[in-house]
């Protein structure tokens, strides 16, 4: 073999060595890639297959309370009402005088009692939820903080309606309840201050800040479920979740919702 043949054999394997080589760059390249979309699939399908979780999981849970809220309404809620008109109508015949205060007394309890349960069976069937908007509901659990004088629970919004689904609506307001609960018990907080707003660039924002002791959030334990669970609602309903807190200096959650219902 002559010096020119060696020479071109040389090149040529040189150039197979090279193409070989590249060859593999690129077969790796584009395993990455494909492994880079496998991974991705497997948790969009994963982030869809919570959200389907999370949806059917509040079917259930409000077919269930439905059902025993409405049995509540007509079969207990019935007879109180029979024993309330009974009771009145014994206040009204006062045929034993002497007993005519503890029937009223009686007649005062078993209607207050009705009315509790009415209510207990108009929660229960999630109608609220279902009828009312997101500012109306948060409206109502501040309402009721507020009459517990226990601390000053203020509410601020920019709309009065927003295109929000039930799933959305549902678990917005159980965090909205989770937070203030929290707050409550443990924050020794007075005052608690709540946001919700749209605007062109964010579909929704909700901001719920106390100023009670606060805690350091990376040392949250198992006993810190509740705040966890949070963070796992909102990112299922595909908001964004931040919870900030120091010690003696408060807690401010924000949720954000990029996108309508």
């Amino acid at each position: 073999m002559g010096k020119t043949e060696l020479l071109i054999t040389i090149i040529l394997f040189n150039l197979f060595f090279v193409l070989f080589v590249v060859a593999i760059m690129v077969y790796i390249k584009k395993y990455k890639e494909r492994k880079r979309e496998y991974l991705n699939e497997i948790k969009i399908t994963n982030e869809i297959h919570q959200k389907e979780l999370l949806t059917t999981q509040l079917e259930i849970q409000q077919a269930t309370m439905q059902q025993i809220g409405r049995e509540l309404h007509d079969n207990i809620g019935q007879k109180l009402t029979l024993v309330s008109l009974y009771t009145q109508q014994l206040v009204h015949e006062n045929k034993v005088p002497q007993a005519s205060k503890r029937i009223e007394q009686i007649y005062q309890i078993i209607n207050s009692s009705l009315h509790d349960l009415r209510s207990l069976s108009k929660n229960l069937t999630n109608d609220n939820i279902s009828e009312n908007e997101i500012v109306t509901l948060i409206q109502e659990e501040v309402n009721n903080l507020n009459a517990l004088k226990k601390c000053k629970v203020t509410f601020q919004y920019n709309f009065e309606s927003i295109d929000l689904e039930f799933v959305k609506k549902n678990v917005l307001l159980r965090i909205t309840q989770e937070f203030l609960q929290n707050s409550l018990k443990h924050a020794y907080c007075s005052n608690i201050k709540i946001q919700l707003n749209s605007s062109p660039e964010i579909f929704l924002t909700l901001k719920i800040q106390d100023d009670g002791v606060g805690f350091d959030y990376a040392k949250v334990t198992s006993d810190g479920i509740g705040l966890k669970n949070m963070k796992k609602r909102a990112e299922i309903i595909g908001g964004q979740f931040n919870l900030e807190s120091k010690p003696d200096l408060g807690t401010t959650l924000t949720i954000i919702l990029n996108g309508p219902a």
